[in-house]
Formats: structure tokens, C-alpha cells, sequence
């Protein structure tokens, strides 16, 4: 079975950085990804997407980090990064790393979410 982890949370002041890791863990040289991203989720407020990768086909950003964050992946590793920059108190929230995956051969895509990292950011 395939799990997702993310790492690399923390506290930060504004304006500072901040590199989250997500790595997959298991069985994943049988594994197709569709989909490797980031998700946050702010107290009081839904989860919203951060950035994603959609393997081949494009790289999302919402429109709040864009300029600022920067999503990528180590296809050897089954590891997605987001490299934060600028950071603002807005930012504040749990991070979650999101995976759309199959077995090789399979027909059915798993959604696969994470525990979520903390990321807190001070004026």
C-alpha cells in the first residue's frame, strides 16, 4: 500500500522561506502518478489548492501564491517539494500533499492524502 508524508513545517517570519517535502512510501515502482500537489487548509476556511503538478500535462498554482511558491518533483524519489518564498501571515495554515495514483496495469485512480504539516507565519 501506497502512503503519502509530508515534512518540513514549521514557524517562520514574514517575508521568510520555507521548503515542504512530500514522499511516497511503499510500493511505488508499480505506481503510476496522475497528480502530485499541495493543498492548505486555514482555520475557519476550506481547503484550497496551493499547487499542483499534473504529471505531462501542466504545473497549477493558486492564485494567491503564484510569484511566490514553487511546486516540483523528484521523479527517482516519488517526492514532490514546495518551495515557499515571501511568506505572509496569510499563509499560515496546514499543509496537506495530495497524490492521484494507480497501480500499473490497473484502471481505478486512489486519491491519496497526507497527515498535513503545519506551517505558521509571523508578522
Amino acid at each position: 500500500q501506497v502512503q503519502v508524508a509530508e515534512s518540513g513545517g514549521g514557524l517562520v517570519q514574514a517575508e521568510g522561506s520555507l521548503k515542504l517535502s512530500c514522499a511516497a512510501s511503499g510500493n511505488t515502482r508499480d505506481i503510476d502518478f496522475q497528480i502530485m500537489g499541495w493543498y492548505r487548509q486555514a482555520p475557519g476556511k476550506q481547503r484550497e489548492l496551493v499547487a499542483e503538478i499534473r504529471v505531462g500535462i501542466a504545473t497549477n498554482y493558486g492564485d494567491s501564491v503564484k510569484g511566490r511558491f514553487t511546486i516540483s518533483r523528484d521523479r527517482a524519489k516519488s517526492t514532490v517539494y514546495l518551495q515557499m518564498s515571501s511568506l505572509r501571515p496569510e499563509d499560515t495554515a496546514v499543509y496537506y500533499c495530495y497524490s492521484k495514483i494507480k497501480q500499473r496495469g490497473k484502471l481505478k485512480w486512489d486519491d491519496l492524502w497526507g497527515q498535513g504539516t503545519r506551517v505558521i507565519v509571523s508578522s
